[in-house]
């Protein structure tokens, strides 16, 4: 007997939050039966569930493990209802109906993982795994030193205390710095919200690397598919879900800017009011500016 909601993600249907959500509305049936508790269990081999009119059936769905480098101006999503593109329509040829692991939003692009693989999706969004995530982030401004310091020790946001596992300058252009964060927990928005605690803008965010998985080498909306057990390896779990007891992280090529030549660049420090402008507080709106721009 397993759990409802695990039964429906091991279909492939959608992800374990995904299927609770639907249980909680009365989309799902068991045996013709609307059921709407999350604790409910069922027999795979005995059990008919049925999720907004469609059987489930776990002996009929083919796996399927893919990392899309994710272009900006794409919604991490299946579907949009202002009908802006969505990650979907990189994998319109696909037979098997898969979904996104984890978000990244609408201006935001880099490493997404797609699968219909349930328990595999849980595993790598879960804290409990340690899944390091790395980031590419370009703000506007000069980053010295003491700004540095603060975004290391981290911020008390609304959802509780963050703080990046590392933080470091990559490169300092004239009026924007590229900076790398190490994530072990990626709350929703979280570097944005870490930067703007301390009136920094955010003007690029790319996910670089999960684990030693990264994109390295694929352009922006192109696929790459691995079997279960590679994926795995790559993020550092074992085939059985446990934390492999060593595991390869991703290493940038990019070497660090040294503290010394941050503070003795000239310009507007990154947490001046006036980068305030470019900030995306309209964040739809944005969306939308830039889906113009593409069309």
């Amino acid at each position: 007997m397993i759990r409802l909601q695990k039964f429906i993600a091991d279909c492939g249907h959608t992800s374990r939050r995904k299927a609770e959500t639907l249980i909680t509305e009365g989309k799902v049936k068991v045996n013709g039966e609307v059921t709407s508790i999350l604790g409910t269990k069922v027999d795979p081999e005995k059990d008919i569930v049925e999720v907004e009119g469609k059987a489930l059936d776990l002996d009929f769905v083919e796996k399927v493990y893919a990392v899309l480098h994710k272009p900006r101006g794409y919604m991490t999503t299946l579907s949009d209802p202002e009908g802006r593109p969505t990650v979907i329509d990189f994998f319109k040829d696909l037979n098997e109906r898969i979904y996104p692991v984890g978000r990244l939003d609408y201006l935001s692009e880099g490493l997404l993982i797609m699968t219909n693989d349930g328990e595999l999706g849980n595993t790598v969004i879960h804290p409990r795994f340690e899944v390091i995530k790395t980031y590419e982030v370009k703000v506007f401004g000069l980053v010295n030193a003491e700004l540095l310091r603060k975004l290391r020790k981290g911020v008390l946001l609304e959802d509780g205390f963050v703080k990046p596992l590392a933080v470091r300058v990559i490169k300092q252009l004239p009026s924007k710095t590229w900076l790398e964060f190490r994530l072990g927990e990626g709350k929703n928005r979280e570097i944005r919200r870490i930067c703007e605690s301390f009136g920094l803008t955010v003007d690029k965010l790319k996910r670089v690397a999960i684990g030693n998985l990264s994109i390295e080498n694929l352009a922006p909306g192109k696929v790459r598919y691995f079997n279960k057990f590679e994926l795995l390896k790559q993020i550092g779990i074992n085939e059985d879900g446990s934390k492999r007891s060593y595991s390869k992280q991703y290493i940038s090529k990019k070497s660090s800017v040294k503290t010394k030549r941050l503070d003795r660049k000239e310009g507007t420090l990154a947490d001046n009011e006036v980068f305030k402008m470019f900030r995306k507080d309209s964040y739809f709106d944005a969306a939308k500016s830039l889906q113009k721009k593409r069309s």
